[in-house]
């Protein structure tokens, strides 16, 4: 098994971290149900002693058609899939040209935008090494109900690539800020929004030391510069005292916190 040192105040998408010890996984024996996977780390906050970290190699990034399916390896980027799908006029997944991440994570998460979601092509996944169903997975709204590292997945062929659908996910982009950010920090409580509850408490453009919440979407934790793993963590705690205090909601993180 290789090991990397990865330096998350770069590698991140929030600019947030430590350089730590990072295992790269090329075969299936190699997983253990004690890697915590990091992908992309789109959306992670990582702590500075986080153990376990691990990534997929080279051999888990491709896209096969199998016929009735399209395969596509752990760590096949959104990108890359979303190219493959366009290029091939397939339908499901157009919501990947404005989402990144890698597909273990988009799996594990159940991905999506509005409507637009992971669980609504999906067929199957590997997982551990074992091929479980989509309903056998447990997707619902941002979150899965599986334990393991997701190798593989299979996908629906749809055809027909769905420009409009893109185009809608494009304009939701626009009201997220610029600055380094995980996307949404929490998730939507039943009938509701984060951002909404946020902003009800005066969280939109907070500030807390070197973090705060967006000016441009209050549900968006952002680095303002040379941020650390506690700043970012107390401003979560925070947010969701206030929301819990003042409306009796209990927020969920969206972002996945590695420690």
């Amino acid at each position: 098994m290789l090991e990397t040192i990865i330096d998350f105040s770069r590698y991140s998408s929030v600019k947030i971290g430590a350089p730590l010890k990072v295992s790269v996984l090329e075969n299936d024996n190699e997983i253990s149900q004690e890697h915590q996977i990091i992908g992309l780390a789109n959306n992670l906050l990582v702590a500075p002693g986080a153990k376990n970290l691990a990534l997929l190699g080279k051999n888990y990034d491709y896209i096969c058609d199998k016929g009735e399916c399209i395969e596509i390896g752990g760590a096949a980027n959104s990108s890359k899939i979303f190219n493959y799908f366009r290029a091939n006029d397939l339908g499901g997944l157009e919501f990947l040209g404005q989402l990144p991440g890698t597909l273990g994570a988009l799996v594990k998460m159940n991905a999506g935008m509005k409507e637009f979601e992971i669980k609504n092509v999906l067929e199957s996944a590997c997982v551990n090494n074992q091929w479980l169903g989509s309903e056998a997975l447990g997707l619902d709204y941002r979150s899965s109900k599986f334990n393991g590292v997701v190798l593989k997945a299979r996908f629906k062929k749809t055809h027909g690539f769905r420009e409009e659908v893109l185009k809608a996910c494009k304009s939701m982009r626009k009201s997220h800020p610029k600055l380094p950010n995980f996307g949404s920090c929490f998730k939507n409580p039943p009938n509701d929004h984060a951002g909404r509850l946020l902003e009800g408490v005066g969280l939109r453009g907070y500030r807390l030391k070197r973090v705060g919440f967006a000016k441009e979407h209050a549900n968006f934790l952002v680095n303002l510069g040379g941020a650390e793993f506690k700043e970012a963590l107390d401003l979560i705690e925070l947010a969701k005292t206030r929301v819990l205090q003042e409306y009796g909601i209990h927020l969920e993180e969206e972002v996945k916190i590695l420690r």
